[in-house]
């Protein structure tokens, strides 16, 4: 395949700009046009339900790159108008305004779409957090409240909790797991979570699902408990999981099923890529499908679609990675920690909370998870990444 001569990447993000960039490292002269659905520029999430959130960063600081690198990519940035559709075989996306944007090849990276609980709508005080303008909000309603209750006991519901109680709030967290973040890192670390959580003063109620708000003129009241308990709350936020932002895609043709489907190429069609959190792509050492939500992959595998946009070959095969900062507590995870793990601490100790554990199915290591102990983590990776290249590469 040649090298296209114009290039559109949909999606004004972390994965958008670092495809875009990855382009132009890679020599590509061509046109080259970003577009997003937000009015702004390409911006950090992970520090939303921390840095932002808690006040000790700007807004301002999120952007990813000043005006002077921007401009130096010698590209379009069209922002605030979604894509609506695509017309796959001729490689047009149309967006709300009414333009009609044709490239040679288009690399969709629209991101998530936060879940939402029946009836959120209809009551002001209840957010979700994915946005820039969403923390900022949240931000603002914090600082006018003293009780918070939290609907999802996931990454960004546990991050969202330990920086609202250090702003003062009552907190309490939500949600039908046992444990923050059980279905990420199994029962033990969770417990061990569960544990940093209560001795700050979150308050849990987990191991039982939401059935819904309570509201009073307008305004949420509390969160119902399928127990029928009733927890009160001043404002709530749902963090319940999102869902890869492809609506804009029906009619495309193309396979939608949990994200953008793709080869091990990230190629979704001719001429047609997505990298990101809305990529699912043939992972061939794993053997299957993946999609991963995480800032570390939205670089990785912009750098593997910019090659193949290219004309390169390249599978992507990387090490799932991801972290995670609650109260003092950091963890990081290389690969993958199936809840029925054998896990084993190979450095450190749990008992003061800086330890490294490796986790084992079928006598085989998928991953590795460290608390507080980044450099030895780093380290303890080389052990997924042996496991994996010991795996036969799947067509």
């Amino acid at each position: 395949m040649n090298a296209p001569s114009s290039v559109l990447v949909v999606g004004a993000s972390a994965a958008g700009l670092a495809t875009a960039e990855a382009l132009r490292r890679k020599g590509y002269p061509g046109g080259l046009t970003i577009l997003g659905a937000e009015p702004h520029l390409p911006y950090d999430r992970p520090p939303l339900s921390k840095q932002v959130l808690s006040g000790a960063w700007d807004p301002e600081r999120t952007q990813l790159r000043p005006q002077t690198a921007l401009s130096a990519l010698d590209a379009e940035f069209i922002l605030g108008d979604p894509a609506v559709g695509l017309d796959a075989a001729g490689r047009t996306v149309h967006t709300a305004s009414g333009r009609a944007l044709r490239a040679d090849a288009v690399v969709v990276a629209t991101g998530l779409r936060p879940r939402r609980l029946a009836g959120q709508a209809e009551l002001a005080g209840v957010h979700t957090l994915r946005t820039l303008d969403d923390a900022l909000a949240l931000r603002a309603e914090l600082l006018a409240s003293s009780r918070l209750v939290v609907v999802g006991e996931g990454v960004l519901g546990a991050e969202i909790a330990a920086t609202a109680h250090g702003l003062g709030l009552e907190v309490t967290m939500a949600g039908p797991l046992a444990a923050p973040l059980a279905g990420q890192v199994g029962p033990w670390v969770s417990g061990m979570l569960a544990e940093l959580h209560t001795e700050r003063g979150v308050r849990l109620r987990l191991g039982a699902g939401v059935s819904g708000l309570t509201g009073d003129q307008g305004r949420v009241t509390g969160v119902r408990l399928v127990t029928g308990e009733v927890l009160p709350a001043d404002v709530v936020v749902v963090a319940i999981g999102s869902d890869p932002a492809t609506e804009w895609l029906a009619g495309s043709g193309l396979r939608v099923d949990n994200g953008l489907v793709c080869d091990s190429r990230c190629r979704a069609a001719d001429g047609i890529y997505a990298v990101g959190d809305v990529a699912r792509w043939h992972h061939d050492k794993l053997g299957g499908l993946l999609r991963l939500e995480n800032r570390t992959n939205a670089t990785e595998q912009a750098m593997t679609v910019a090659s193949n946009v290219l004309g390169d070959d390249q599978p992507y095969c990387p090490v799932p990675y991801f972290w995670t900062d609650q109260f003092d507590a950091k963890l990081q995870v290389h690969g993958v920690l199936p809840v029925d793990a054998e896990v084993t601490v190979v450095e450190g100790d749990p008992a003061n909370r800086r330890f490294v554990a490796l986790y084992r199915r079928d006598g085989r290591v998928t991953g590795v998870l460290g608390w507080n102990m980044p450099k030895q983590t780093r380290l303890r990776r080389q052990d997924v990444v042996d496991a994996l290249s010991d795996l036969v590469p799947t067509p």
